[in-house]
């Protein structure tokens, strides 16, 4: 009998770094987009500030619908009122929801953090476990924001983050013609080499923002106008 494969599936199985159905074109498109960006942004990170696994998981969830200066505002307050895991664990959401209101969708993402506390404890000894499918048992979290805490909190690459500026770029420079996140991450993932999952992230949604915008591309300034097809741009 032939087993077919669900959509999640892929993630759960091993796939070589450069697959047969890879056209050589885009890996090598890919490839110089790497090596551009890297000059261009040779000390890029991430622009949420945090300084464990769990206060990045914090601000990754925060961060949804939101930008990464207001999630900022918010989360010194937050980590005052609440130090630890356990401490939000014990929470009154609507005391949470007060205090991360300005970030929008905040009485999700106050159920959500407090319920993802309270795992944490039952589940994890209070610790953020650093795998893959651990991360996606937690409530609010998942692929993008597991890939974000995998790679920058542990140095672990399972898979690339796609946020709403990856998935514009995939598109545009022909690297996915997905508008599906879970495709197009699996449509990046054979075109990077596996150590720079977590860097390829960054450099799209710092390009995405400076000048691959939504809204008025500027293209005449583009280093990657000779690489791109332009997708969905003519």
């Amino acid at each position: 009998m032939i087993h077919l494969l669900a959509e999640n599936d892929f993630f759960r199985y091993p796939f070589p770094v450069h697959s047969a159905s890879t056209d050589q074109s885009r890996i090598d498109r890919a490839a110089s987009i790497l090596d551009r960006l890297r000059r261009r942004y040779p000390e890029v990170g991430s622009q949420l500030t945090w300084h464990s696994p769990w206060e990045l998981l914090v601000a990754t969830i925060l961060a949804a619908q939101c930008t990464d200066g207001r999630v900022n505002a918010v989360t010194p307050v937050l980590f005052a009122r609440w130090p630890t895991i356990m401490d939000l664990a014990d929470a009154q959401q609507s005391e949470v929801e007060a205090v991360i209101r300005s970030t929008g969708l905040y009485r999700n993402k106050a159920a959500n953090l407090i319920r993802t506390a309270r795992k944490l404890v039952q589940d994890y000894s209070s610790q953020v476990p650093s795998r893959m499918q651990d991360l996606l048992t937690l409530p609010g979290v998942a692929r993008k924001t597991a890939n974000i805490v995998l790679s920058h909190g542990f140095g672990v690459h399972e898979g690339i983050a796609v946020d709403t500026h990856v998935k514009r770029l995939s598109y545009r420079l022909g690297l996915s013609s997905s508008q599906d996140p879970g495709r197009i991450e699996r449509d990046l993932m054979p075109l990077f080499p596996r150590q720079a999952w977590g860097e390829i992230n960054h450099f799209l949604v710092w390009y995405g923002r400076e000048v691959c915008r939504a809204r008025s591309p500027q293209c005449g300034q583009c280093i990657l106008a000779d690489l791109c097809p332009r997708t969905g741009l003519d």
